[in-house]
């Protein structure tokens, strides 16, 4: 007998079997049993989470002659019929092959005769979303009226591509994802069956990595056994998979939270060295990551990470030693690194620049990471680490700069006055403090201002008609292209213009260097001054206020935190 892949041996015979979908069991059992099944059903979700089985149990169970609380049987003439593919009552279809108008007029006309031995002629079609515009016209006549002995069942992973007037037609059923507890489950009791010892952890690390797909977790587990037969180790397995195990995970996230780039490098060239998967890699390092962020917002661990109570608590100890702010960046670079790797003929060195920059604390910090500082002083304030003595040796000056060009957001890339971008930088200045906790957080750069008259946004607003009509005499089809944008601000040394949205190819052709350079120097002709010109769409403006108020509620924490008397808003 030929050898038969484990997620089709061990493929589940009946509604009970079916891991993790009970919500949709329970409904199509009670209705097989109240005898009130509808003509056509749609079947959606990722792969391998049971929607192919589900089918083909239903189609079992509606023509089944000993019916048992809505299963089928599996032993009656029909039922093994079935199965053996010896009754063709149930017929399955692969929508991606067979999605053709022909295919469907072909389907039309067999479907209008009655079951050879079963009470439902049921059809089955798969990737259903695949078929063509022609070929759901050809069927939507079919599938709104069909005979009484015919029942579609439609399964696809993506049923936005379905046609609404076929999604009406149907009874929609969502299956989730599985849960790594439930495939975990699952494959201990495959692996007990057939008799194969196998590391609970490495079964663990099959079930992340299968991504809530009982399907591929099996498939993975396949090619395990096939690596070591009758004994499976953890180490088995990540050689298998291709990652590798939590204690370089550990290891390396230590080395990020430290700001280790040697340590962090040296581990990502034994990764490297050893043929392990770097996209594979990433992902675990986001997972990691994902898992710290969990622990640092809830209380409520247990139903959220999979996991032993020794990687738990490991865990914990890791994220005491980094702050929310800190885990949400690195998932940020992390992402971006996972999305650049996909595509990179030098996946390692994405990985190295990656880990370079999360190994390098940024200059400017970013608002959320400036509350988590104020934060982390307010409870050594309260644990008495700092002293809050209103004394001359004590005393120290909070000063926030919260200066108009600092509220800008990065989207913009507005520069400021002092030639850096405007990227939300709000600055801390402590002096006379005899303690190591308390940082300074400082700006460069002043010493290369640009000398420019003072502007107001007033004045630019107001005189702004007079720029366009010098524009006009020169260069009409620039003052056709601004004509759409309006001045809404001069800040610092730039003049911002805004257009709103829909003009997004007049922002785009201004902002050519050409255009750019021309109006910039219209500008500064007309005002006598040293202003750059910024283009920007109306939405940045809702991004820039958004910050705006951030940056007010970082000014009142830090009043909060060390008294109003000793905090200058500048």
């Amino acid at each position: 007998m030929a050898y038969q892949s484990l997620y089709r041996k061990f493929r589940s015979k009946n509604f009970d079997e079916l891991i993790g979908q009970e919500h949709v069991t329970t409904t199509l059992k009670n209705q097989i049993t109240n005898d009130s099944i509808a003509h056509a059903y749609l079947f959606c979700g990722t792969r391998g989470t049971g929607k192919t089985s589900a089918a083909k149990i239903f189609a079992r169970a509606v023509n089944c002659l000993n019916n048992t609380d809505g299963n089928p049987c599996n032993e009656c003439e029909v039922c093994k019929g079935i199965l053996d593919d010896s009754i063709m009552d149930v017929v399955e279809m692969d929508a991606a092959s067979n999605n053709s108008v022909e295919d469907i007029r072909d389907l039309r006309e067999k479907a209008k005769y009655p079951p050879a031995k079963g009470r439902f002629k049921v059809y089955i079609v798969d990737e259903v979303h695949m078929l063509s515009k022609g070929a759901f016209n050809a069927l939507l006549k079919t599938l709104e009226e069909p005979p009484k002995h015919l029942l579609f069942i439609l399964a696809t992973t993506e049923p936005q591509k379905l046609p609404t007037t076929i999604q009406s037609r149907c009874q929609r059923y969502d299956f989730r994802r599985i849960s790594v507890k439930d495939m975990l489950k699952h494959m201990q009791d495959i692996c007990e069956q057939l008799k194969i010892k196998v590391d609970e952890r490495g079964l663990y690390l099959i079930a992340r990595n299968a991504d809530g797909a009982m399907r591929d977790a099996l498939s993975l587990l396949d090619q395990c056994i096939s690596f070591a037969e009758s004994e499976i180790t953890y180490e088995d397995i990540i050689s298998t998979l291709g990652t590798v195990n939590n204690t370089i995970i550990f290891d390396i996230a230590n080395g990020i939270i430290n700001l280790d780039v040697n340590k962090s490098l040296r581990i990502v060239d034994d990764i490297v060295q050893s043929g392990k998967d770097i996209n594979q890699f990433i992902k675990d390092l986001i997972v990691h990551f994902r898992n710290l962020m969990i622990i640092k917002s809830t209380d409520d661990i247990d139903s959220i990470i999979e996991g032993s109570k020794e990687f738990i608590e490991e865990l914990k100890e890791q994220s005491s030693s980094t702050t929310l702010a800190s885990i949400l960046r690195c998932i940020k670079i992390l992402s971006e690194a996972e999305n650049q790797s996909k595509w990179s003929s030098q996946p390692r060195i994405v990985l190295e620049i990656t880990i370079i920059k999360l190994c390098n604390k940024a200059t400017g910090l970013s608002l959320e990471e400036l509350s988590s500082r104020v934060e982390e002083l307010e409870e050594m304030i309260r644990s008495g680490k700092i002293s809050t003595g209103n004394n001359e040796s004590n005393k120290r000056k909070v000063s926030v700069k919260n200066k108009e060009d600092n509220n800008y957001n990065k989207k913009s890339n507005i520069p400021s006055s002092n030639g850096n971008s405007l990227d939300n930088k709000t600055e801390i200045e402590r002096n006379n403090v005899n303690v190591k906790e308390t940082n300074m957080i400082s700006e460069s750069g002043a010493d290369n201002l640009k000398s420019t008259a003072k502007i107001t946004t007033e004045k630019a607003v107001k005189e702004w008609p007079e720029v366009l009509r010098d524009i006009k005499k020169e260069r009409i089809s620039i003052h056709a292209l601004l004509m759409e944008g309006k001045p809404v601000e001069v800040r610092g040394n730039t003049f911002i213009i805004s257009f709103n949205e829909g003009f997004g190819f007049h922002r785009d052709a201004v902002d050519k260097k050409q255009n750019k350079e021309y109006v910039q120097e219209k500008l500064n002709k007309f005002f006598n001054s040293g202003l750059e010109v910024k283009f920007i769409m109306d939405s940045d403006i809702v991004d820039i206020k958004q910050d705006e108020k951030k940056t007010d509620k970082v000014v009142e924490k830090v009043k909060e935190v060390f008294g109003e008397d000793l905090v200058e808003v500048e």
